[in-house]
């Protein structure tokens, strides 16, 4: 009877254990809501990150709509910005970020004759807070123009900004009405104005539809008088299709900034350029693709999103990496420090290399999904400091190189000639490994003078001093074991990782953008250049 009885126990925990890693790697469920239709037709609504959202049938002959919206900050019904509502083919929708977690309910009222009429209402729509994690965050509350919270600041301006309006959309910033969105955000290059800013673009922006560039070999600038200077700016593309085309971003001598819910397709240089003493930014839920082609390694464009001279406690998290070559540099050759870096829950998907790739500063990458990366994952140079944790490295060609030792120092294909940086690795899965010994990364307890990392065996491990880069003779500065130097955060267990970065609330904008497209593994795992169907579906793009 005891035996039995100890049989169920164990088969029970068995099957509680199994059931709740199932909840937890199905990253697409939601709470389900309720809809009350009085002749408005509402065909789909959810709640997301910060955000909820509703699609419904064009009523005949409507003059508008009016959206509420109640729940978390919302005690009564408050009616929605009008420029959240926007006219689709056979369709209308709603976007409406900025909220704290919570459930909360939308009614949606068709007007005609100045008059509301038709109308529906939808409850139960769950919203969750973005996860706020790594050096962005480390002592540092409230990056770009939003609370913690999810909600905005106390005083913020918010422009709305599509093709038609980029020259002429207007913001009153301190004394000043600025118009044109190069204009405004050069407001705050004088450095007397820190006034919260939430630039919320709407459909597709392309070079030519705004008033200037502040860069010409980027696009818009973010620029700062003085390094590390307070902005309180957010970037944020609204609903599923919201998009640049021809042009990237350059951020320098910026504090709290913020990248959101955005793609980005064939920039002239960059996507995003973090320039020059930057501190505190944060580049999340983006979609990043092909840059402007040229030739040789930039036949996919430049970087997609870099980190450069000087720029610190910056974290990129949750984006979605389309087949891009350059994908991330970070560091360059003279940064002074301290430099920290935090990348997790990307999903470089068949993208090429430099995931990142690293010079002198000191960048954990966690939680990162490597799926099918033709030539290879990390790479650390110049004396940097890499903490590789529960990344899940899938077809991934080199997935950790050290600068001419190791993996990089066989054959005749050397990622770089510099002085080697050191990676420490832990908890990290190698699958779908090809046939060629570069798919099997060589650790430091199996060649402890040419080796690709450090392997650890725990979290919290040191790698001792006697552990030297073959080249250099650089070693590891341990910064991820240092309480005062680190921020908290809870990994995922490594198996849970294609499933969270790919599931609904993660990489990408929401519902992983408007531009969908499905890669063939067979082929694109180890194939380095551009895919002309994937091109011709970027360059045709139209933002809906």
């Amino acid at each position: 009877m005891r035996v039995r009885l100890y049989k169920n126990i164990l088969l029970f925990l068995f099957l509680w254990v199994n059931t709740l890693a199932c909840v937890s790697a199905d990253t697409s469920r939601t709470v389900e809501s309720q809809t009350i239709e009085n002749g408005l037709i509402i065909t789909e609504s959810k709640g997301w990150l910060e955000t909820i959202y509703a699609k419904w049938k064009p009523v005949a002959e409507a003059d508008g709509y009016y959206v509420y919206v109640k729940g978390g900050q919302y005690a009564d019904y408050s009616k929605a910005d009008s420029e959240l509502i926007r006219v689709y083919n056979g369709y209308v929708r709603v976007d409406i970020p900025g909220l704290k977690a919570g459930t909360y309910s939308l009614k949606i009222v068709a007007m005609k004759g100045g008059k509301e009429t038709l109308s529906s209402e939808v409850t139960g729509l769950k919203v969750l807070n973005y996860v706020r994690e790594g050096f962005a965050h480390k002592n540092y509350s409230g990056v770009g123009a939003y609370n913690d919270d999810g909600t905005l600041k106390s005083g913020a301006v918010v422009i709305y900004v599509n093709k038609d309006n980029a020259k002429t959309v207007s913001a009153h910033l301190g004394k000043t009405t600025f118009i044109g969105l190069q204009a405004i955000l050069n407001a705050y290059q004088k450095g007397n104005i820190t006034t919260p800013l939430s630039v919320r673009i709407l459909g597709l922006l392309r070079n030519g539809d705004t008033d200037t560039f502040g860069s010409s070999t980027e696009g818009i600038q973010i620029k700062g008088k003085q390094a590390d200077s307070e902005m309180n700016i957010t970037i944020e593309g609204i609903g599923e299709d919201a998009s640049i085309y021809g042009f990237g971003f350059l951020v320098r001598n910026a504090k709290s900034v913020e990248f959101r819910n955005l793609g980005i397709m064939r920039a002239m240089d960059d996507g995003v350029s973090l320039d020059t003493n930057n501190s505190n930014i944060w580049v999340h839920h983006m979609d990043l693709f092909y840059g402007k082609a040229s030739g040789g390694d930039h036949i996919k464009g430049d970087g997609s999103i870099d980190v450069k001279t000087d720029s610190k406690f910056v974290t990129i998290d949750n984006c979605h990496f389309w087949d891009t070559g350059k994908t991330s540099m970070c560091g360059m050759k003279k940064e002074t420090g301290p430099n920290y870096i935090t990348y997790h829950h990307n999903w470089f998907d068949h993208s090429d290399s430099r995931h990142a790739r690293v010079r002198t500063m000191s960048v954990h990458l966690w939680n990162n999904y490597y799926d099918g990366c033709a030539k290879y994952g990390i790479g650390a140079t110049m004396g940097c400091s890499v903490f590789s944790e529960n990344n899940y490295f899938r077809a991934t060609k080199n997935p950790i190189l050290i600068s001419k030792q190791g993996s990089d120092a066989k054959g005749t294909g050397k990622f770089s000639g510099e002085p080697g940086g050191m990676v420490k690795e832990y908890g990290s899965l190698f699958t779908e490994k090809g046939t060629e010994s570069t798919y099997t990364p060589i650790s430091y307890a199996d060649n402890n003078s040419s080796f690709d990392f450090y392997h650890a065996i725990s979290r919290n491990e040191k790698v001792p001093a006697s552990v030297k880069t073959l080249n250099g003779g650089n070693i590891y500065n341990n910064f991820d074991t240092d309480a005062a130097l680190m921020y908290s955060y809870t990994p995922d267990a490594t198996a849970l990782v294609p499933s969270q970065v790919t599931g609904f609330y993660g990489a990408g904008r929401l519902n992983h953008g408007s531009l969908q497209f499905k890669f063939n593994n067979a082929v694109e795992d180890t194939n380095a250049t551009p895919i002309p169907v994937l091109e011709a579906l970027i360059d045709a793009y139209s933002g809906k």
